[in-house]
C-alpha cells in the first residue's frame, strides 16, 4: 500500500497541471496580501477565490487522473492485491497531493501574512475541501465508466455546490420569508461543505454582524465549541461517505 501511495504522490507532484495550480494559488495569495493594507482584508479577498478554485481543480484533476490511470489500476488488480488496498492507495495519494499543493500555494502565504485564528481556520477548511472534492471526484469516476460522462458529472457537482445550492437556498428563503427558517438553514448548511467552510471562516472574521438575524443564529451555533467540533465532524463525514461509496462501487465494478 505504501509503495502505491508513494508512486501516486510522486507521479502527481511531477504533473504540470498540479505545479501550475500550486504556482497560481501562490501568486494569487501573495499578490492579494501585498495589495491589501490589512492582512485580514487580504484573507477576505482570498476566501472566495479559494472556495471556487480549490474544489474545481481538486475534482477535475482527480477525476481525469483516475480515468487516465485505468490501465495502471487494471494491472494492479491482476496482482495479488485487494481492490480495497488499490482504491484507498489511489485516494490517499490524490488527497495528499492536492492537500500539499493547496498548503504550498495558499497555506504558506496565509501562515506568513496572517498566522491568526482566522488564518488557521482558512488553512484547515481549505485542506479539508481539497480532500472532500477528491473523494467526490473518485465517487463520480467509480460510478461512470465513460470518461466524458464522468467529467460532466464532476462539473455538475461543482456547479451545484458552488452556485446552484446557494440559489436554491435563496429561493426557499424568499418563498417562505414569513416563516422562521433560520434554524433550518443551520441544518441545510451541512449539506454543502463549501457553504459550511465559508460560514466558519466568516464567523472567525466576526463578519456575522453583516448577516442580520441569520448571522446571529449561525454565530450562536457555529461560534460555540460544540458547534465548531460538529462542523468539522460534518466536513470529515463529507470525506468518509463519498470515499466509502466509491470503494464499494469499485469493489463491484467489472474492469
Amino acid at each position: 500500500m505504501k509503495k502505491i501511495i508513494k508512486y501516486v504522490i510522486i507521479d502527481i507532484l511531477r504533473n504540470k497541471i498540479v505545479l501550475a495550480y500550486t504556482a497560481l494559488l501562490l501568486l494569487i495569495s501573495i499578490t492579494i496580501f501585498n495589495l491589501e493594507d490589512n492582512a485580514a482584508k487580504g484573507l477576505l479577498s482570498l476566501l472566495n477565490i479559494i472556495l471556487i478554485i480549490v474544489p474545481l481543480v481538486s475534482m477535475l484533476f482527480s477525476a481525469i487522473y483516475v480515468y487516465n490511470s485505468a490501465e495502471f489500476v487494471e494491472l494492479l488488480v491482476s496482482q495479488p492485491l485487494k481492490r480495497r488496498t488499490i482504491w484507498l492507495s489511489l485516494f490517499l495519494g490524490l488527497a495528499a497531493s492536492m492537500a500539499l499543493a493547496f498548503f504550498i500555494g495558499a497555506g504558506v502565504p496565509i501562515l506568513l501574512f496572517e498566522a491568526t485564528a482566522t488564518g488557521f481556520m482558512m488553512l484547515a477548511t481549505g485542506l479539508l475541501l481539497s480532500v472532500i472534492f477528491v473523494a467526490l471526484a473518485m465517487l463520480a469516476a467509480a460510478m461512470a465508466r465513460d470518461k466524458a460522462k464522468g467529467i460532466g458529472v464532476v462539473i455538475l457537482l461543482w456547479l451545484f455546490f458552488s452556485i446552484i445550492f446557494d440559489g436554491l437556498i435563496l429561493f426557499i428563503l424568499f418563498q417562505f420569508a414569513d416563516y422562521p427558517l433560520e434554524k433550518i438553514m443551520v441544518a441545510a448548511v451541512a449539506l454543502n461543505p463549501i457553504d459550511l467552510s465559508r460560514i466558519l471562516i466568516l464567523l472567525k472574521m466576526d463578519v456575522s454582524a453583516l448577516m442580520s438575524y441569520t448571522g446571529a443564529v449561525f454565530k450562536d451555533f457555529f461560534g460555540t465549541q460544540t458547534g465548531l467540533v460538529l462542523s468539522f465532524c460534518v466536513l470529515i463525514t463529507w470525506i468518509i461517505v463519498p470515499g466509502w461509496l466509491s470503494l464499494r462501487r469499485f469493489n463491484k465494478k467489472d474492469l
